[in-house]
């Protein structure tokens, strides 16, 4: 007869999945609001998800509480990790989410934030990139991405243009494509290893020696593809700049930051001991990955007649360069990346949300698309405030000091020359001025050119409220004010980094 299995509440430490939760039943709860009384103003449910995200907020402060005091914090049969990475990672998603929500609240009538729907597959999503980052289980790896990004095709089809579907069914389709990607290589690591946590797989690899280092390079083949999908590297990008045209501005802007640091996170803990195992030839190809996606992006970027299209393979460029530090894999390099993306939160996030109260539906004669640079040419005439504001941004994201990109941009690339990868630092440095001039292009149209006729200074604004104001000020004070903070804010993240062990 089979004893009972006794399992005492606190052997599982359920406080580590409290982030999780919290989020989920706020979903819930917005979804059972709307079945009782169905027509509610959307304000209700902003001020709701921004209620659960500000509890999520404090959850993480306590948790980290907890780190500091008595180091990475294991719960759940040992499945959720709470640690530096996942607590700065969830730190990021919780914050941007915060500035995102507010950013529904707009003049015009926009379809999807009408739906309770929306909002709380928001907060679902948000669960889903938490548990991503709070494991080194591939499996709840692999159910948190799923579940993050199902929730996310949903939100970018129900902005309701044509471009809406096509960027929907192009997502998709890339994502589709990364889970078959991560699940075919988290099997050839399970059968290699026995386990699907990344801890136990290192330490099996590592005490055999690299026996199977053939399989060990097919199971990293596919894994690198996956992160390459989710992270928009060259060539996996494909039509990543498209999913960005057909989204909502705001819903772009958070798909440049939100998955994207979750896939860094997990990218981090596994390819962390591989690129320290002395597996050359992963080098070379993470170097490639890093130098082409920096690049070419960016050559991109300069035939844009598409400010948002712009933006987005700017996004590309970005998250090439961040990911010099997965290959550098040092402390300082990793307290680098998780610096640059706070930066590039609040001025990525900011931009895309300057183009989201010029948005327009119906476009003039002149405009071949909703944000073509035409429709930004004599800004500073006709809305002088919001043309700062925008080139204040563009400033930032070309790095030009004392600019909040400007302090990410240099952390990284010392990084690089004090781990002896002096050529990556130049290539680095010779990629952000290049960045630099379809920025200044941007400001060329807005400072330099005069207003196209017809334009007017109305158009900027014409989706502007108290709420997206807020969220534009505190991007703008964020990306000024930065320098203040570095210091701090570093300590804070380096400490939080080393005592996780990477």
């Amino acid at each position: 007869m089979l004893a009972p299995i006794n399992i005492s509440m606190e052997s599982l430490n359920v406080m580590t999945l409290a982030p999780m939760l919290i989020p989920v039943v706020g979903a819930l709860l917005i979804l059972v609001i709307d079945v009782i009384k169905g027509g509610l103003h959307k304000s209700l449910y902003v001020v709701l998800s921004l209620l659960f995200l500000a509890m999520d907020f404090f959850s993480l402060l306590d948790a980290s509480e907890i780190f500091t005091q008595n180091g990475t914090v294991l719960g759940m049969f040992d499945v959720m990790l709470i640690d530096g990475l996942a607590l700065l990672a969830q730190f990021i998603i919780v914050i941007a989410s915060m500035l995102f929500i507010p950013l529904a609240l707009t003049n015009k009538r926009f379809h999807e934030f009408s739906y309770p729907e929306f909002f709380a597959l928001f907060l679902f999503m948000i669960a889903g990139f938490q548990f991503m980052v709070a494991t080194d289980n591939l499996i709840l790896i692999f159910v948190g991405l799923e579940t993050a990004s199902l929730a996310l095709y949903t939100l970018i089809a129900m902005h309701n243009r044509d471009k809406s579907f096509e960027a929907a069914v192009k997502y998709f389709t890339m994502g589709a494509l990364a889970a078959g990607f991560f699940s075919f290589g988290a099997m050839v690591f399970y059968a290699l290893t026995g386990s699907v946590e990344i801890n136990k797989i290192a330490l099996v690899l590592a005490a055999n020696g690299y026996a199977d280092i053939g399989y060990v390079l097919v199971g990293v083949s596919f894994l690198l593809a996956a992160f390459a999908f989710k992270l928009s590297l060259i060539p996996f990008h494909t039509w990543a700049p498209d999913v960005y045209e057909g989204s909502s501005a705001p819903m772009a802007g958070y798909m440049s930051i939100v998955p994207k640091i979750a896939a860094f996170v997990v990218a981090m803990r596994f390819f962390e001991f591989l690129v320290h195992s002395g597996i050359v030839w992963l080098d070379i190809v993470l170097y490639a990955f890093v130098i082409i996606t920096m690049t070419v992006a960016n050559m991109w970027a300069l035939v844009q007649t598409d400010v948002k299209r712009m933006l987005a393979y700017s996004s590309i460029s970005h998250a090439g360069f961040v990911m010099a530090a997965i290959l550098i894999g040092t402390t300082q390099a990793n307290s680098a990346l998780f610096l640059y993306w706070v930066l590039f939160t609040f001025t990525n996030l900011g931009s895309f949300s300057m183009l989201w109260i010029s948005r327009q539906k119906s476009l003039p004669d002149h405009q071949m698309s909703d944000h073509s640079y035409d429709k930004f040419a004599g800004m500073i005439k006709t809305a002088p405030v919001p043309a700062m504001i925008m080139g204040l941004f563009m400033l930032s994201l070309a790095g030009i000091p004392p600019f909040a990109l400007f302090w990410g941009k240099i952390y990284l690339i010392s990084s690089a020359v004090t781990s002896g990868y002096t050529i990556l630092a130049l290539i680095m440095a010779l990629n952000s001025a290049i960045a630099g001039y379809y920025y200044l292009k941007l400001i060329v149209y807005m400072f330099m050119k005069e207003p196209v006729v017809g334009a007017s200074g109305q158009i900027y604004v014409a989706n502007a409220t108290l709420a997206l104001k807020t969220i534009i000020g505190i991007a703008a004070v964020g990306t000024i004010f930065a320098f203040v903070a570095i210091n701090p804010l570093l300590e804070f993240i380096t400490a939080f980094v080393y005592n996780s062990g990477y």
